[in-house]
């Protein structure tokens, strides 16, 4: 935010504002201090921090036999879902912008629908109808990248929609001036400018599709999740938590690398093109960021 947006939105704070501001940030510090310190406390008088609970994950053949293997199968889980919703939130997001009411409405309610849905009662329907209607399998992987295509797809379809609609009017308007048809004016000029609107938002939701990949735990597919909390404790009695702490690490490095890269590419897309529309905000966020020119979803 910029300094003349911040003194129009809120008063330049005074001495004994910023006393205060400093005063509520110390004590605010010294709670949280005082929290991972009851919290370290408890673990060690538990035992948690002693060596011989931390030792598997010292060994290459935990990471080599246990996370690895599972860390590939988030990974999996998480490409396929992410290119099939990428695709599923294309289509029905341009459909949804259709003049022909016969596929602007149904495509209208199968993003609705799946947006209602909760994603684990989603994963289990497919995962215990799968087996009546193709007959005995592993459906696991099956069940989960379905279900992730499905909920994040329409996620991604009213993220494309609003990507387009942010687009100026006028963008369009100059482009029939000039001849082009509808097909040209979409794929030429809007999609360009909106896709850069949308990386934003389009790399938070795959950031969520990978953190929601651990929902496979419960029907029992090969992922982190799975391997790190259930398999490596029961192997290793007594490691739950230092299981739970070494996996959520793995977890946060992979969104932060993820929301890394994202970045980096949606600053270079915007340097190489020029776009008249603002970043677009996730479905579902609160307001819109001032001066973006988004419609909201």
């Amino acid at each position: 935010m910029s300094r003349s947006e911040v003194s129009v939105l809120f008063d330049t704070p005074g001495p004994r504002a910023r006393l205060r501001n400093n005063v509520l940030t110390l004590v605010a510090a010294v709670a949280v201090v005082a929290v991972l310190y009851v919290v370290y406390a408890r673990f060690d008088a538990k035992g948690q921090w002693d060596g011989q609970i931390w030792e598997p994950f010292v060994r290459l053949d935990t990471w080599t036999v246990y996370i690895i293997p599972g860390l590939l199968g988030t990974l999996k889980a998480a490409g396929l879902a992410a290119i099939f919703a990428l695709v599923f939130g294309a289509i029905f997001g341009l459909a949804r912008l259709s003049d022909h009411a016969w596929l602007r409405v149904p495509a209208g309610v199968v993003v609705e629908v799946f947006r209602a849905i909760p994603l684990l009662l989603l994963i289990f329907f497919i995962f215990y109808l799968a087996p009546s209607a193709f007959g005995g399998g592993d459906y696991t992987l099956i069940a989960l990248v379905t279900g992730l295509t499905l909920y994040n797809g329409s996620v991604l379809a009213e993220i494309v929609r609003a990507g387009i609609r942010a687009v100026p009017k006028g963008q369009s308007e100059a482009a029939y001036a000039i001849g082009l048809r509808k097909g040209g004016v979409m794929r030429l000029i809007l999609l360009p400018q909106a896709v850069t609107a949308m990386m934003p938002a389009i790399v938070s939701q795959l950031v969520v599709l990978l953190k929601d990949t651990a929902l496979g735990y419960i029907i029992a597919y090969v992922d982190l999740l799975n391997m790190g909390f259930k398999i490596i404790p029961a192997v290793n009695f007594g490691s739950l938590i230092p299981a739970a702490i070494v996996i959520g690490i793995i977890y946060v490095g992979l969104n932060m690398t993820l929301s890394a890269v994202a970045t980096w590419l949606e600053r270079r897309s915007r340097r190489s093109r020029k776009s008249a529309a603002g970043p677009i905000e996730p479905p579902g966020a609160v307001g819109v960021a001032v001066g973006s020119g988004a419609t909201p979803v």
